[in-house]
């Protein structure tokens, strides 16, 4: 499944050094217009015509964290796992290590090779996760965030803008699975939530 905001979200995808509430509003707006345009959208017909707004919890600074970056080399790129036989190929470009209210949290996250060789996404990074709210009040199957390689070893993560795999609306999609990895011992109530028919 490609990024999906690759075209949608640019204008707000790159690294924010601080926390900024309207960014995580636009970024929710384009979302609900994103599930209602119905050539674009996931959602099956029949939950389309009832379609109003996806469900989020509460913007949050807490869950705007900053995280130490530690870039890997030589990783070998590897077929991750998705909801189909389909096995897209990614390679781990680092791990990010924060904390969560005082839990402390490290996530890998990947860079799709096919997708990295597009012409403006060289530096598009997937970071997908689970934590404490799968399958709970978010996904089961977890979520994803989109990012850009931000500069230095301080990155930022924004959790209030981690979003559902189109798996979590129409099992016709094939999505990655997060990898057992990035399973965080936390609650995340950010982001999106589980879809309710």
């Amino acid at each position: 499944m490609k990024s999906l905001f690759f075209l949608l979200l640019v204008q707000i995808a790159f690294a924010q050094q601080k926390f900024e509430k309207d960014s995580v509003l636009q970024f929710q707006k384009e979302l609900n217009e994103h599930y209602a345009d119905t050539a674009a959208s996931p959602l099956k017909k029949e939950d389309l015509k009832h379609f109003v707004n996806l469900e989020f919890y509460p913007i949050s600074e807490t869950y705007f964290v900053q995280a130490k970056f530690t870039r890997t080399k030589k990783e070998k790129p590897f077929e991750m796992k998705t909801t189909t036989a389909r096995k897209p190929i990614y390679v781990k470009y680092g791990e990010l290590q924060f904390t969560i209210n005082n839990v402390p949290c490290k996530l890998n996250v990947y860079q799709n090779v096919e997708y990295a060789k597009k012409p403006g996404h060289k530096d598009s990074l997937f970071l997908p996760f689970t934590d404490l709210t799968s399958g709970v009040e978010s996904y089961g199957g977890g979520r994803y965030i989109d990012m850009e390689v931000q500069k230095g070893n301080t990155w930022t993560i924004d959790f209030n803008k981690g979003y559902n795999p189109y798996c979590a609306y129409n099992e016709k999609y094939s999505c990655p699975i997060p990898p057992a990895e990035n399973d965080l011992k936390v609650e995340v109530k950010a982001g999106v939530k589980k879809y309710h028919d």
